[in-house]
């Protein structure tokens, strides 16, 4: 199985890991973040422009420009990398089930497609794709999310928010769309793979203060992993599972995050002022 290089980059303001995989001349970048000051209104692109200049030193061709998900806790940087570096932006199939439940939830412009049109490839369970020399495989990993998708390439396993490092455990269920039963079966697909399987998670935010990580393996997750571990069954993990998310406060950037990942990361349209504008629903 091939290795290929991971250079990872952490956006500290959404503890969002982006990640570089290369096999020294061809890449795709995963899950690139934005910088977006929800006070303001203003976005910038000086994370992204750090995983660009990387690719540029390096010399690296970009193919795909992956999405493990459509975040709620981060704008997608994917546009402004595709500008710069080209590449084709994708996600997996289940984005259009994201599109309608956020576009009638948020009441969303009528001219809003929610059949994917907005990605450049639209990944099924299980497709298969090249970066370069490096073979991938999508993995379907819904329950935090309709959309969720692992990418497998080579050995290693970019995982999205479906597995935490051991310590920080498994992602909330309870955004639309959610299913901790879902994700349960989603998890042991993962198990699954080889135990030397390198994981690399999407999210960690250094439970008990210890140093932010990025990576694990497939093994360690089994033996470790505080929510889910081999011998845990599936009743008592959706037990833990939504009663915790009961106790979890909304994303501070989730309706933001989610009105433009939504569309590949591109901003809602200018109204007639020329102004753009993100929505929030108000009780």
């Amino acid at each position: 199985m091939n290795r290929p290089e991971v250079q990872p980059f952490l956006h500290k303001q959404s503890s969002t890991w982006t990640y570089v995989v290369h096999d020294g001349m061809a890449a795709a970048i995963i899950d690139p973040a934005l910088d977006f000051d929800v006070r303001s209104g203003r976005t910038s692109p000086e994370f992204a422009e750090l995983v660009a200049a990387f690719v540029r030193e390096r010399g690296l061709t970009v193919e795909w420009i992956l999405e493990t998900h459509a975040h709620a806790d981060h704008l997608s940087a994917a546009p402004f990398l595709k500008h710069g570096l080209g590449g084709r932006i994708a996600i997996g199939r289940g984005i259009s089930a994201v599109q309608a439940t956020f576009k009638d939830l948020l009441n969303l412009e009528e001219g809003l497609s929610t059949d994917g049109r907005q990605f450049d490839h639209l990944f099924a369970d299980d497709e298969t794709f090249q970066v370069g020399s490096l073979a991938g495989r999508v993995i379907s990993t819904a329950g935090h999310t309709n959309d969720s998708v692992t990418y497998l390439i080579g050995d290693a396993a970019f995982v999205g928010d479906s597995l935490f490092m051991p310590d920080g455990g498994t992602a909330r269920c309870d955004f639309p769309g959610g299913d901790a039963h879902v994700l349960y079966r989603s998890i042991q697909r993962l198990y699954s793979l080889a135990g030397e399987t390198r994981v690399f998670v999407c999210h960690d935010y250094g439970p008990g203060g210890r140093e932010r990580l990025c990576e694990t393996t497939i093994a360690a997750e089994r033996a470790g992993n505080i929510h889910l571990r081999d011998g845990v069954t599936e009743t008592e993990f959706v037990a833990l599972r939504t009663g915790r998310d009961a106790t979890l406060a909304v994303p501070e950037l989730l309706y933001p995050s989610v009105q433009v990942n939504i569309r590949a990361g591109q901003l809602p349209p200018a109204e007639p002022n020329g102004r753009r504008y993100l929505k929030l629903p108000v009780t």
